[in-house]
């Protein structure tokens, strides 16, 4: 079946004073558009139009930089006159012979199955997606008659006080061949309370027509629209309480799935545990046994097996073997790439340095820009010095080399296979393996009518 969807996304979205247009506003890291856009694909649509206005140059911008948008087209609305007027500018580029779907921009949490079922239902003429809420005001309502078919829809603000009382809904999202809803779409008027064309008097026009009318139900939490930062908030915390239940079927362990955000994708092995406030961005892939503490942040990021992060560390684009431990309070900066049996330790900082098999960085250090061989020790307060204002410097230390604390090591610079560096040394020059090297003032020297200097004043 060839369908194509038709994405509404030209609101203004005042609501969220924001400078952004709402649809870039973020669900599971991912804006709302994006999410809607992969349900259509996921549900096997391979074709949709989005209908743009305010902010369209931006969201436009972001969707010319998205991978896999090729089958995305774009119209624009201009002046907003309702949401027929808005389907009206993007069916030019649906063909006659194709299964139209209307969705929304703001409408992130829809469901391939739903997509699915809509298209399914609309094949022999019109499709609505309905839900029932307690409290419906502000919705329109689904007319019925006294056979149960759909009769029409009335907006809250057109409708009569016993149409009110109406617990069915419509949603907005519809489905029909598109050759039929061209021709409803340009039978819509706009003698209505605010002036529009509103798409759902294309209900009442197909029923005009004798088209069978079906719907399929959808629960609210699916259907929810977002038109404020705390409706935001609150389908975020309902997709990440979805998306950790579904990791927990998979086998995965949380502390508290309430506190537990992935703004991304996990791959994960046998008995990981993952504590409360820990934020997962990008691709993570986590190893059998692996354990990540509180409040850790850890992005684009590959762990081996049995390996130990504790509280609050930050790893970004940083890769790990087995059995390593990192933290608590580090961090692995992009191009970190620890072997097996490393350890990091609390406030150490490592970019771009490959440290070799059971190397050790405990305390206190910054590792940038280098090359670590196997069983290096590190003392509190290591320093590569790699930048010289203008450009980065490699700086290579060889297997089983000792770095005494305090140590500042000068790139570019080379420290031998074996080789001890004294604490409180600032290397210069390369060091040859094996020996003591060291390099301090001769002597220890007090100054003692020397005065510290005061403030003026």
């Amino acid at each position: 079946m060839n369908v194509h969807a038709i994405i509404l996304a030209a609101g203004e979205g005042k609501r969220m004073k924001s400078a952004r247009p709402k649809v870039l506003h973020a669900v599971g890291g991912v804006p709302m558009l994006g999410r809607v856009l992969a349900a259509t694909r996921a549900a096997g649509i391979r074709k949709s139009h989005v209908v743009l206005g305010v902010g369209a140059e931006a969201v436009r911008a972001w969707l010319e930089n998205q991978s896999g948008q090729d089958g995305v087209d774009i119209a624009v609305q201009q002046p907003p006159l309702g949401t027929a007027h808005a389907v009206a500018q993007a069916l030019p580029q649906v063909p006659d012979s194709a299964l139209a779907l209307v969705l929304y921009g703001d409408v992130p949490l829809i469901r391939p199955e739903t997509l699915r079922a809509l298209a399914s239902a609309a094949r022999e003429g019109l499709a609505l997606v309905t839900t029932e809420l307690s409290t419906p005001a502000g919705y329109g309502r689904i007319l019925r008659g006294a056979d149960g078919g759909v009769t029409g829809i009335v907006e809250d603000k057109d409708a009569s006080p016993s149409e009110r009382a109406i617990r069915e809904v419509n949603t907005g999202l519809l489905a029909a061949p598109a050759r039929r809803l061209k021709r409803w779409i340009k039978h819509v008027g706009n003698r209505n309370a605010q002036g529009e064309y509103y798409l759902t008097d294309v209900v009442a026009l197909a029923a005009a027509d004798g088209v069978a009318i079906k719907t399929v139900t959808a629960t609210p939490e699916e259907v929810e629209g977002v038109n404020d930062r705390a409706q935001l908030a609150r389908l975020e915390r309902r997709f990440q309480i979805a998306q950790a239940e579904a990791l927990m079927r998979e086998g995965l362990s949380l502390a508290d799935p309430a506190r537990f955000d992935l703004r991304g994708t996990l791959s994960f092995g046998r008995d990981v545990f993952i504590d409360v406030g820990c934020v997962l961005e990008g691709a993570i892939e986590l190893g059998d046994d692996v354990y990540i503490g509180p409040h850790c942040v850890l992005r684009e990021v590959k762990l081996g097996a049995g390996t130990r992060v504790e509280a609050c560390s930050v790893l970004e684009s940083a890769v790990a073997g087995r059995d390593c431990r990192i933290g608590p309070f580090a961090r692995l900066r992009p191009a970190a790439t620890l072997a097996d049996e490393v350890h990091v330790g609390n406030f150490v900082e490592v970019k771009k340095v490959r440290l070799g098999r059971g190397s050790k960085a405990n305390h206190l250090a910054y590792l940038g820009d280098g090359e670590v061989g196997a069983g290096v020790n590190l003392g509190a307060g290591t320093i590569f010095c790699n930048y010289d204002g203008a450009n980065k410097h490699l700086t290579v230390i060889e297997d089983e080399a000792f770095i005494g604390s305090d140590t500042q090591l000068v790139a570019p610079v080379r420290v031998g296979r074996g080789a001890t560096i004294g604490a409180g040394s600032t290397i210069t020059k390369d060091v040859p393996p094996g020996g003591l090297t060291l390099c301090r003032a001769r002597e220890q020297k007090t100054y003692p009518h020397w005065k510290r200097p005061r403030k003026q004043g």
